[in-house]
Parts: structure tokens; C-alpha cells; sequence
């Protein structure tokens, strides 16, 4: 068969193309016509269609775009206008015509094909999201629907291309082989631009004043923890805190200079190594610790028993770091030293906060008793783990994915009933070892939802289907989407 962009009819739509659309049309043009006519020619080939019906096809794809001459609004309505008007007079009947016609309407959004030359024409049309130009391809529709005056910003743009990602889907094996497994990377890859460009979206007031209110419980919780538990039996933590301890008790300096001139260094890495904003937080943070310590009246003492002590004050202590973790700030600096060294080292950040939280109990032991050093010990991991369960513990979410042949009502349940977001990934099922060649497409779906809510889901879903594959992951914190939104530094 004759290549039909050298064809008169090609030609001439074409050229109208190349010479009557306007400068703004950066992605609807003579190039996306072009792409769309290759990729059809290419799928129509790894799907073994005849002669006749590869022409009907390539036909359409020439002439599927060629609407926007006149309108952007249905434009596949316009498409077909002008292949109409067009395509007689190169010797094409009516009948051949309307069946142009049907493969053009059938790449309106959203595509719903019956047809094999019809799901052809729809992966060939959006044949792009599986390929690596997809990011440049994108950013051309994006120019012009700004150019057209509906874009908004290129942040705004990002979800919808990962909105639009999520609800797609090809049709023909062809491209669901070699398009599909690059469109999921391309997905994955765009929903971490969009939550990198989340996080770094101006604070709100709300978030401020309540980061705010974390950060000032937290600096409370320590200030109680120092001034009643761990400086008047002469106890120690770990990282800075533990150091500033140490000095005040072999020196006799006082414990709010000390806290403040301790954690000058980690302010500085702190810029360096995450942000400045961070790190003006964090020395508002310790200066406000710093009063607290010198002009709170807190009880001087609320018990002598070692084993209370290193308890109780670990648990205010890591309660106090947690919360103003949690307010974007740090009032210890250990993990900032940590994560400066670990670029340089071979060490990951947990082993070079061990090693030096060794130094300062080895130090402690031999200085100040070796008693003292083992319940200090203690009141480390204990602060440790109220820490990990401020930061990580009161949001107790459960991912949730779900395989089932059932997965239409599976959705609808989730959304409808349980009112949570799902996320659908494209995938196959079969492979037994009895028929290892046989598969079939499915939708995998994704949900995040609270350990309480677990139980009921699972319920609900053998109620659809006694038979679906369900597997959970423990997911530390969830944020956006339908969850609640919190800031972060």
C-alpha cells in the first residue's frame, strides 16, 4: 500500500494543516497529525489488520485532527465536516466516508471504542503517554491551551496530566505491552513532581498558627522533662540535648546557654541541608526552650527513682521533640549532623546517630557513673520511641490494594460508601501453571484507609467477591488527597 501522506489526499490535508492553523495550535498541528498516523501504522501492523482496513484506518488518522481549522469545540464533529467535503473528490464513496467518520468520533474524550481499528486509533491518538517524550509532548498541549486561554499554572497542569493519566487506558494488546509499563513509570514519576511542588507551596495561616501551636507544646513538654526529670537527678539523653546535659553537669554552665550555643552549629547545617525556613524555626524553637528553662516555674523535682525517671522523662522528652518535629522544626540537632555526614561517609543516618549517641553515654559513663549512663540509657530509647509515635503513630494508616475480577463495584464501594480516593494501576492476572500463556487485563486498586476502618473494607469487599486477592501495607503517614493535609518543612 502506498504511503498516504504522499497521497493527494494526504497532501492536501496536510498542507491546510502546515499553512491555515494558527501559530498557537503547538501540539494540534502537522506534527501530532504525523505522530498519530505512525503510531496507527505501527499498531495496526503488530495487530496483523489487512490492507483495505490499515488504509480506512490511516485515512482517518490524517483526518482526525483537522477540525480544529475551524473549531476547538467538538472539533472530531469538525473533522468530519471537512472530510466530508474533502475526501470525494479524491474518489472516496460516502459509505467509505461515514466509516472515516466513525473512527474519527471515536477518539473523542472519553474514548470508548467497539471496534479493534476504533481502540487502534485511540491508543495511536494518546500514544505519547507511554513514551519517553511524554513530559515535552504534554508541555506543548499545555502552551497551547494557555495560548487558547484555558491553562492555568504548570502546577495546576501536573495534576490534571496525573488526573488524566490515572482514568486512561489503551485498548490493543499492542500498547498495552509497549506503551503501558512506561505510561506507569511517566504516572509515577509526575505524581512526585506534583507532591514535591505541594510541599513547597506557600504555608497557609492555618498551617502557621498550627505548626506554631506544635512547635510551642513541644518546647513545654521538654522544658518539663529537663527542669523536672532529667537535670536535677543528673540524667542524660542522647544527641545535642544529651551533650548540652553532659556540659552542665561537669561544668555547672548554665543548661538554657548551653541548649542554645549547642545547637548553633546544627542551625547553620540545618540552612545548608534542608532550608532556611527550617532552620529559622528551629532557633526560634530553642531560644523559646531556652526561657522556658530559665524563667518557667516547673516543679524541681517530681521524683528520686531512677527507673521513674528515665522513664517519664524520656517519654515528655520525645513527646516534646515530636511535636515540634511535627511543626517543622527540631530542638535537637543530631539528625541534621547526621544527614551533613552521611553524604560525606559510607554510613547510613541511623549509624552515625548511634555512634555518636555511644560517644556521649561512654563519656557520661566514665564521668559521671556508670549507673547513671545505663538508666540514661533507657531514657534515650524511650524519647526515641515516643518520638517515632508522635511523628508516625497518630495517623495509623493501612494501604490497602485489591485484585478482583469484580473491581468495577469494588470502586464504587470505595468511593461511594467508604468515601475514600483510590488509585487504579493497570495489570494482568492469570499465569497459572496449568495455562502459564493465558492472561487477562485487571485493575488493580489502591486505597489508603485507618487501621479501624480496615476490618469493615475487608468485609465489604468478599461481599463482592469471596475470591479477590487482598494484601495490606503499613503506611508510616499519609497526607493529601482525601486525607487531611498537613504542613511539612
Amino acid at each position: 500500500m502506498m504511503d498516504l501522506i504522499e497521497s493527494p489526499e494526504g497532501k492536501y490535508i496536510l498542507d491546510r494543516l502546515r499553512n491555515e492553523l494558527p501559530v498557537q495550535f503547538h501540539y494540534h498541528n502537522t506534527n501530532h497529525t504525523l505522530d498519530v498516523y505512525r503510531s496507527a501504522a505501527a499498531i495496526a501492523q503488530q495487530e496483523d489488520i489487512d490492507e483495505p482496513d490499515t488504509k480506512l484506518l490511516l485515512i482517518a488518522a490524517l483526518y482526525h485532527d483537522s477540525g480544529y481549522l475551524k473549531s476547538v469545540k467538538d472539533h472530531e464533529m469538525a473533522s468530519c465536516h471537512i472530510a466530508r467535503e474533502a475526501l470525494p473528490q479524491f474518489g472516496y464513496d460516502q459509505d467509505y466516508i461515514e466509516q472515516v467518520c466513525k473512527l474519527i468520533m471515536a477518539t473523542q474524550l472519553p474514548q470508548q471504542p467497539t471496534t479493534l481499528l476504533e481502540q487502534i486509533i485511540c491508543d495511536a491518538d494518546l500514544d505519547y503517554l507511554g513514551r519517553q517524550d511524554f513530559i515535552p509532548t504534554g508541555n506543548k498541549l499545555f502552551k497551547e491551551m494557555q495560548a487558547l486561554g484555558s491553562g492555568d499554572n504548570i502546577n495546576d497542569w501536573d495534576k490534571t496530566q496525573v488526573s488524566f493519566l490515572q482514568n486512561h487506558q489503551y485498548f490493543t494488546p499492542t500498547s498495552l505491552k509497549n506503551r503501558e509499563p512506561k505510561k506507569q513509570e511517566n504516572l509515577r514519576d509526575l505524581q512526585t513532581t506534583t507532591s514535591i511542588a505541594e510541599m513547597n507551596t506557600a504555608t497557609t495561616t492555618r498551617s502557621i498558627i498550627i505548626d506554631t501551636l506544635y512547635a510551642i507544646v513541644g518546647i513545654l513538654f521538654c522544658g518539663f522533662a529537663l527542669k523536672s526529670f532529667l537535670i536535677p537527678n543528673a540524667f542524660f539523653d542522647g544527641g545535642v540535648t544529651g551533650i548540652s546535659l553532659l556540659i552542665h553537669e561537669l561544668y555547672h554552665v548554665n543548661i538554657a546557654y548551653v541548649i542554645i550555643l549547642a545547637n548553633i552549629p546544627f542551625i547553620i547545617m540545618g540552612a545548608l541541608q534542608v532550608n532556611k525556613t527550617f532552620a529559622i524555626r528551629t532557633m526560634m524553637a530553642i531560644i523559646g526552650l531556652a526561657l522556658c528553662l530559665l524563667y518557667l516555674p516547673y516543679p524541681d523535682k517530681i521524683t528520686s527513682d531512677k527507673l521513674l525517671v528515665s522513664i517519664f522523662g524520656g517519654v515528655f522528652m520525645g513527646t516534646g521533640i515530636g511535636l515540634a518535629i511535627r511543626g517543622g522544626c527540631a530542638l535537637d540537632g543530631i539528625e541534621v549532623l547526621a544527614l551533613y555526614t552521611g553524604k560525606r561517609i559510607s554510613f547510613t543516618i541511623s549509624e552515625i546517630i548511634l555512634g555518636i549517641n555511644v560517644i556521649i553515654f561512654l563519656i557520661a559513663a566514665l564521668e559521671v557513673g556508670f549507673i547513671t549512663s545505663l538508666y540514661s540509657i533507657i531514657t534515650y530509647y524511650t524519647a526515641s520511641r515516643m518520638i517515632n509515635f508522635v511523628i508516625e503513630g497518630l495517623e495509623e494508616y493501612t494501604g490497602v490494594t485489591i485484585i478482583s475480577g469484580q473491581n468495577a463495584l469494588i470502586k464504587e464501594m470505595l468511593v461511594k460508601q467508604l468515601s475514600r480516593g483510590i488509585t487504579v494501576y493497570k495489570g494482568e492476572r492469570g499465569f497459572l501453571k496449568e495455562s502459564f500463556d493465558v492472561s487477562h487485563p485487571v485493575d488493580i486498586v489502591f486505597t489508603v484507609v485507618t487501621r479501624l476502618e480496615l476490618r469493615r473494607l475487608r468485609n465489604m469487599v468478599h461481599e463482592i467477591d469471596p475470591k479477590a486477592f487482598i494484601f495490606t501495607s503499613i503506611i508510616k503517614e499519609a497526607a493529601g488527597g482525601v486525607l487531611k493535609r498537613r504542613a511539612r518543612h
